[in-house]
């Protein structure tokens, strides 16, 4: 049996060509190209198109292959947290978020991850495979549909590396900032990394002024190599040099992500360590309480601790926030929900 192409593979370019193939006029594919990005998913919603066309194109095309399985709406802050299921049966998530700018949303670029961080609900589940450009523009236009408005801003912060997946990731990002797409702009997306730092530089000389975050979580190897096996490969100092090769190419502040785990890395001494790193160069810390996970042998750092490790920071003059947890109720953060899901099911 014939694999199914997938429409949001194509470039409008790449549609064309293949419907003039298949013997369709070329307007054709700039109809169906425009109802997939106001969300269109399904064929039969085509309404410009010939019936006998819809049927064709549904028996030789799918669009994303990803299909909403659950829906988690917080009651305290709106935040959405979506199960998805792809056209092989794996599963993966999103997060929507409402902020006072606009919507973001929060994507996942891998089923699955290699990287192995100890703190990651992701974690013990291992790596199953990349996402497809297709199916990362298929979460994203399945919650545009779903909340019938558009989405401005994007993170890839989801389930995966997103460095693991580096020609999709880009792609992907190249492909939503196109005029006849969804027209974000490229300052509107952040990429998360665990820090590996050759794609960090390859990255850099891309050309695209995207947010750069960086999962750093400790001040020093000693502590990284503890919860992060990324850090057994390149050294703390390897990791900020490349950083601010980033920023200094680029002209974008690298944010970095700090999970406060307690008793592990929320001394008083270790955010004057991490103040020493960081003083002189372009970036901006988020703490992050650690959200527990079953099975790792980590605890929330208390809310004092918390403050004090901010105190420490702003008095360096380092720019740092603590971030507000959203969807605390509804398993928001990244993979929590996925893993209930396999876990409950027995497929794991």
């Amino acid at each position: 049996m014939e694999t199914k192409q997938d429409l949001l593979e194509m470039s409008l370019e790449d549609m064309t060509k293949v419907f003039e193939e298949r013997g369709y006029e070329p307007y054709r594919a700039g109809q169906v190209h425009k109802w997939l990005y106001s969300g269109q998913l399904d064929f039969e919603g085509m309404t410009n198109l010939p019936k006998d066309m819809r049927k064709k194109l549904a028996e030789n095309f799918i669009i994303g292959g990803v299909n909403v399985t659950e829906k988690l709406v917080s009651e305290i802050d709106g935040t959405r947290k979506y199960l998805l299921e792809l056209s092989d049966g794996n599963i993966i998530e999103s997060v929507l978020m409402k902020y006072h700018y606009g919507y973001s949303v929060c994507l996942s670029t891998q089923v699955g991850c290699r990287m192995g961080c100890t703190f990651c609900a992701s974690a013990p589940l291992g790596f199953v495979r990349n996402l497809t450009v297709g199916e990362m523009l298929g979460q994203i236009l399945s919650i545009c549909r779903d909340i019938g408005q558009r989405i401005g801003h994007v993170v890839l912060m989801g389930i995966g590396e997103p460095f693991d997946n580096y020609e999709n990731v880009l792609a992907f990002l190249r492909r939503i900032n196109r005029k006849d797409t969804l027209n974000i702009s490229f300052r509107k997306m952040t990429v998360s990394t665990c820090g590996i730092v050759p794609r960090i530089l390859d990255f850099a000389n891309e050309g695209i002024p995207v947010n750069l975050s960086v999962s750093l979580h400790a001040p020093n190897d000693e502590i990284r190599r503890q919860t992060m096996p990324v850090a057994r490969r390149w050294s703390f100092d390897e990791l900020l040099e490349a950083c601010k090769k980033y920023s200094d190419i680029t002209s974008r502040r690298v944010t970095y992500e700090y999970a406060l785990i307690k008793d592990v890395n929320d001394a008083d001494e270790h955010a004057e360590m991490l103040a020493d790193k960081l003083k002189g160069t372009l970036c901006h810390v988020n703490l992050i309480p650690v959200n527990t996970v079953e099975g790792a042998n980590f605890d929330k750092s208390s809310r004092k601790r918390i403050e004090s490790f901010r105190r420490i920071l702003e008095e360096a003059r380092i720019p740092v926030t603590v971030r507000r947890e959203l969807g605390s109720d509804i398993m928001a953060a990244c993979g929590q929900l996925r893993r209930n899901t396999l876990m409950n099911s027995r497929k794991v």
